[in-house]
C-alpha cells in the first residue's frame, strides 16, 4: 500500500513538474471523466465479485475442517457402547489422526499445498476398524450404520479439504486484476491531477485502497496456508486432551 501511494505520487510529481506552462487542468474532455467514472465502476464490480469469490472459499474450506472434526468427534463418543478393547483401539486411532493432522498435515497443506499420505493411512485405519466390525448385540448393531455414516462424512470432508488447499483464483483472473488496477489508476492521471494537496492525498488513498483489496484477495486466495487462513481449531475443541 505505501509502495502504492509512493509511486503514484511520484509520477504525478514528474509529470507535473514536465508539464507545459499552458497547460489547463480544467480542459479536461468529458468523455474522459466519463470512461474514467466507468472504468472505475466497472473495476470496483469485478473486485467485489473476486473479493466474495476467495471469501466464500475461505468460509468453504474452514467449513470443511469443522464438519471432518465434528464426524471423528461423534466416532470416538459413539462407539462407547462396543467392547472395551474395540473401543479403545477406535479412540486410539481417532486421536492418532488428529493428532496427525494438527501437527504434520497441518503444516504440510500450509508449505507444499497437500495433505499427507501418512494422514490417508491412519484415516483408513479408522474407516476398517468402524466398517470391518461385526456388532454382537442389537444395540451395537443399531449403533453400526451411523459410525459408518460418520466414517464417510469425515472422509468426504477431508477430501474436500484436500482439494481447497491449492489457490482458488486462475492465473488470468490475476492478470485481469492486476491490469485493471493499472488502467483505473492511469486514468486519474489522465484527468490532469495537479500538484495541490488535496489532489496528491486522494490519488495516493484511492491507489492504497486498490492495493490494500488487492492483497485481501491474495491473502485470502489460499484458504489454509496464508494470513487470515483457515484453522484447525475445531480438532483442538473436540480433542482438548491432544497437544496442539
Amino acid at each position: 500500500m505505501a509502495a502504492a501511494c509512493l509511486v503514484v505520487l511520484v509520477v504525478a510529481l514528474l509529470r507535473n513538474r514536465r508539464a507545459p506552462e499552458d497547460e489547463d487542468p480544467s480542459e479536461t474532455p468529458d468523455v474522459i471523466e466519463y470512461m474514467t467514472m466507468m472504468i472505475g465502476v466497472v473495476y470496483a464490480i469485478v473486485l467485489g465479485l473476486a473479493i466474495a469469490g476467495v471469501w466464500e472459499a475461505r468460509s468453504a474450506a474452514q467449513d470443511h475442517v469443522q464438519t471432518e472434526a465434528q464426524a471423528l468427534h461423534e466416532i470416538s463418543e459413539r462407539v462407547r457402547v462396543y467392547p472395551p478393547d474395540v473401543r479403545d483401539r477406535i479412540r486410539g486411532d481417532v486421536d492418532a489422526y488428529v493428532k496427525q493432522v494438527v501437527t504434520t498435515e497441518w503444516k504440510t497443506m500450509a508449505d507444499h499445498g497437500r495433505v499427507t499420505a501418512e494422514g490417508g493411512r491412519l484415516f483408513d485405519r479408522i474407516r476398517a476398524d468402524v466398517t470391518d466390525y461385526q456388532p454382537k448385540t442389537d444395540f451395537e448393531a443399531q449403533a453400526y450404520q451411523p459410525l459408518v455414516d460418520q466414517v464417510t462424512a469425515a472422509d468426504t470432508a477431508r477430501n474436500s479439504r484436500a482439494e481447497s488447499t491449492g489457490a482458488t483464483m486462475p492465473g488470468v483472473v490475476w492478470f485481469g486484476l492486476i491490469t485493471g488496477a493499472v488502467v483505473t489508476i492511469g486514468m486519474v492521471f489522465a484527468l490532469q491531477i495537479r500538484r495541490t494537496r488535496r489532489e496528491l492525498i486522494l490519488a495516493g488513498l484511492f491507489s492504497a485502497l486498490i492495493a490494500f483489496l488487492l492483497f485481501l484477495i491474495w491473502d485470502f486466495d489460499a484458504p489454509y496456508s496464508r494470513g487470515i487462513a483457515a484453522s484447525a481449531e475445531p480438532f483442538l475443541t473436540l480433542f482438548p486432551h491432544l497437544p496442539g
